[in-house]
Order: C-alpha cells, then structure tokens, then sequence
C-alpha cells in the first residue's frame, strides 16, 4: 500500500499559488480550503518528509495589474510580497491550530512577525523538523514566486519542487481554451523553454535545470494529489533534464 511506501523525496519545496487559496470564492481566503491543505500536508508530514512551502499572493494582488493602476511595476510587485506574507500567516496559522511546528521566514524583514530569510537558519528548521513557509518572495521586484520556489529549493537542496495548479498535467496549450490539447506526462526544461510553456516563467525553469532540481507539475484541485505525488509517478507532468 503508499502508505506503507517510503515517500519518493525526503526534502521538497511546495510551491502553492495565491488564487489556490481562494478555493471556490473570487478572492482571499477560502477557510474550508485551508482545512483542506491542513490535512493534506498532515498525511505528508507524518512520513518524515522536511517540507518547505512558497505561498503566491495573487488572491489579493497581482504585480501584473500595476498598469490599472498607474502604478510602477517594481512598486506593485512590493505589494504582491506584502499579499503573499498574508497568506503565509494564514496558512500558518491553521498548520498549528492542527498540532504542527511551522516557521514562517521573510525574505522582506517584517521582524514583529515573522524570522528573516537565513539560509542555515532555514535548513537548521528542515532538520529540526519544522514546516517552513516561505513569504514574500525573493524579496526584490520582478521576480516571480515560482522563481523564489526555484531558489529557494536551490539553496536549501531540495530534491523536488512541486508546483500545485488548477490543471493535472503541462499541456501544449491552454486547456480551458483547447480541451483536445496535447498533454506531457514528462518534458525537459529546454523543450518547455523552447515551446514557451507559460505554467512558471523562464527563469524559474532555467533556475532548476542549472541546479538540476526536478519539477512535478500536478493538480492541487484534488488534495490526494499532494499525498500521491510523494508516493506515485502516475501523478502530473515531470520536467528534468532527460
């Protein structure tokens, strides 16, 4: 049975967008969603695994609106940080109503709420057996959250990173759009680079394949996916080197 199964990665980074968080509402946080998650990463931490989660923001923000705004982008993407520290605390917050240790670190110092970003520090958590979440990105403007996925994974020598969407697999085109789309059970980065795939931008994807860093691209529509994913390769669409 999986269950029994020892998981397939020991140290992984979770990359969880901001419009996940929304669950079935338009915007901000869905309560029952979070519950949901809470469960989720429960079946996964009872197995040992050291896990790391990078939360988007674009349940309350997205940097790529500045334009209706008016507003310079470097300024907007500072307020989708800010959007992302939100969730972090929520997600937080609901992981220890639920009986797990949970570090929160910032890569933007917010020092009366959360721990700064320190690499050795963050690692030292892993070991300690700490769930990290990761909150406001890389801590600079124009990068995305699927780069401070990539990064961080990079530095604390992750062994997977998944990325959790609202589709099962990495099509060739947009599925909402196409539905007879071509799906990819597995790709390598440089064809996803070729083909200008859009599920994570450039240079997330070029940050893994120079780091070698695997990526699961899986459905977290259904939270047995994230369950799966550590116990199964029948699961999403996989991007390595080969």
């Amino acid at each position: 049975m999986e269950s029994e199964r020892q998981p397939r990665f020991k140290r992984a980074v979770f990359k969880l967008s901001g419009e996940a968080f929304q669950g079935d509402h338009k915007s901000g946080i869905d309560p029952h969603y979070l519950d949901q998650l809470s469960v989720a990463i429960q079946g996964i931490y009872k197995h040992n695994v050291e896990l790391s989660i990078v939360v988007g923001g674009g349940n309350f923000w997205r940097g790529r609106d500045a334009n209706l705004f008016g507003m310079k982008q470097a300024q907007a993407d500072q307020v989708g940080m800010l959007a992302t520290l939100m969730n972090a605390l929520a997600l937080q917050g609901i992981l220890e109503r639920d009986g797990l240790p949970v570090r929160v670190m910032s890569a933007i110092p917010v020092p009366s709420i959360t721990e700064p970003y320190i690499r050795r520090k963050a690692i030292r958590h892993l070991e300690n057996k700490n769930i990290l979440i990761f909150a406001c990105g890389t801590g600079s403007p124009f990068f995305s959250t699927d780069t401070a996925a990539a990064l961080r994974a990079a530095e604390i020598d992750a062994e997977i990173v998944l990325k959790g969407t609202n589709v099962e697999y990495v099509y060739a085109e947009d599925p909402r759009i196409n539905p007879s789309a071509e799906k990819y059970h597995k790709i390598t980065y440089t064809e996803v680079l070729s083909k200008n795939l859009t599920f994570m931008d450039a240079t997330s994807i070029s940050l893994c394949r120079d780091n070698s860093i695997p990526i699961i691209v899986f459905s977290i529509k259904n939270m047995d996916n994230l369950h799966k994913v550590f116990f199964s390769d029948s699961v999403g669409t996989l991007i390595t080197n080969q």
